[in-house]
């Protein structure tokens, strides 16, 4: 018998989960190279990347009401385009969220004790493995305190650099050098800081009244996150310009000194280790709800489905999820590689919405879980207007953001996308294999 999670969070607690994931390291980081990217048009960027994350947060949110289990969009696209599209997204938001979670130990590292970035990154995961693997409460306790912390050094960010002589000597002439490409871009890269979402989506087996709950934690996370990076973008950019903002690899520290608040800069470096910590924490949550769901149904092995007895965990994916990372972060640079985690990340939603479209414009009613299926689903009315219209704009936001990274992530994002269909189809062709498939 299938082992179920406890569920226990509510809309609040959802909510910190989402902006855990989401205003983490992405703000401290990601607007240097989005601005190299399209120039004065950071914030045309910011605004697009919003628009496609609006359209995949609402197809998630009403999938999630339909689907309330663990796993997201690799049960959406099982359910409601087939296996091998529910497989195909559980794999890309794996491979692509493991290099994620090392990014995050890594800059963990940078910022708490430069040159010795692998050993801070491996005992960050050590330690945030532990938090996860005593339950998903704990989890999002701390997840609270990561959030508020870091909510109120941006606050302070954006207060200091608005309020500082050299406010608006850095503006920008109107998108002058900004480009189509750019701009788009710039919106694949910023995009991979709103992703967070997602983790409430995955925790869905673990949300009280998940019909309730997760329509309303979706959308209010994605609105706090926006307002958030749009006020920090446009402190930033006022003290300094598109040029020099592109050009920074620390922009908040930068732009701190550049208000002329060189006191600050300690506690900038304090926050971006805190959000990376948060980040981090929600990530290794997400791929290891994501991780249980494939293992209930054997496309990784079947003893990562275990659930503890005590703490209602994955604890076996958990552990997994966790020695990968610290593999990773103890021997590779990955910081390069979010390219590719934002290839695999949009290819997810991707599936996402093309689920979402599905659906129709009617409301579903009637959804529960039994073992590792979801049943008694129906869709009925026409309550939700535009649903199609959101999907499909969702849809094609996420492949034109895929299309408009480097080169180098577009490649790589598509070959790993490669190797694990070659994987599925082996899987499939082994004798008895789909005999097994057909009975789940």
């Amino acid at each position: 018998m299938t082992q179920e999670l406890r569920r226990t969070l509510g809309v609040f607690d959802a909510v910190v989960v989402g902006l855990g994931a989401m205003v983490g390291a992405g703000i401290f980081v990601a607007l240097g190279p989005a601005a190299k990217a399209a120039g004065s048009g950071l914030l045309l960027g910011l605004g697009l990347a919003a628009v496609v994350a609006y359209c995949n947060a609402m197809s998630s949110a009403r999938l999630a009401v339909l689907y309330p289990a663990s796993g997201g969009t690799y049960i959406y696209g099982r359910e409601r385009l087939g296996p091998f599209w529910g497989y195909l997204a559980g794999w890309a938001f794996v491979v692509g969220k493991t290099a994620s979670c090392a990014a995050m130990a890594l800059t963990v590292g940078a910022y708490l004790w430069p040159g010795r970035e692998h050993a801070v990154a491996v005992a960050a995961v050590v330690a945030l493995t532990a938090v996860n693997y005593r339950g998903v409460q704990k989890s999002a306790w701390l997840t609270r305190v990561v959030v508020a912390v870091v909510l109120v050094i941006l606050s302070v960010v954006v207060v200091v650099c608005l309020g500082s002589d050299a406010a608006g000597a850095g503006w920008p002439a109107p998108v002058a050098d900004a480009s189509a490409g750019g701009v788009l871009q710039a919106a694949g890269l910023l995009f991979f800081a709103f992703a967070g979402y997602a983790r409430i989506a995955t925790l869905g087996e673990e949300v009280r009244d998940p019909v309730r709950t997760i329509p309303r934690a979706v959308p209010l996370a994605l609105g706090i996150a926006l307002v958030v990076y749009a006020a920090v973008a446009v402190a930033v950019l006022s003290v300094l310009g598109a040029g020099a903002l592109g050009g920074s690899s620390a922009p908040l520290t930068d732009a701190v000194r550049a208000a002329g608040a060189p006191w600050l800069v300690p506690v900038v470096r304090a926050g971006a280790a805190v959000a990376a910590l948060g980040s981090l924490l929600a990530l290794i949550l997400g791929v290891s709800r994501t991780t249980l769901a494939m293992a209930r149904d054997r496309h990784l092995p079947e003893g990562l489905s275990a659930v503890h007895t005590r703490f209602h965990v994955p604890h076996r994916a958990e552990l997994a999820v966790g020695a990968v990372v610290a593999v990773v972060a103890a021997t590779t640079d990955v910081r390069g590689a979010i390219g590719f985690s934002s290839f695999g990340v949009l290819a997810y939603y991707a599936i996402a919405n093309a689920s979402a479209w599905t659906l129709g414009t009617g409301r579903v009613v009637g959804a529960r879980v039994v073992g590792t299926r979801v049943v008694g689903t129906r869709v009925v009315g026409t309550r939700v207007v535009g649903t199609r219209v959101v999907a499909a704009g969702g849809l094609v936001g996420c492949v034109a953001l895929a299309c408009a990274l480097p080169l180098a992530s577009v490649v790589s994002g598509a070959g790993v996308l490669a190797l694990g269909a070659l994987i599925y189809a082996a899987r499939r062709s082994r004798p008895g294999r789909r005999t097994q498939a057909a009975g789940m």
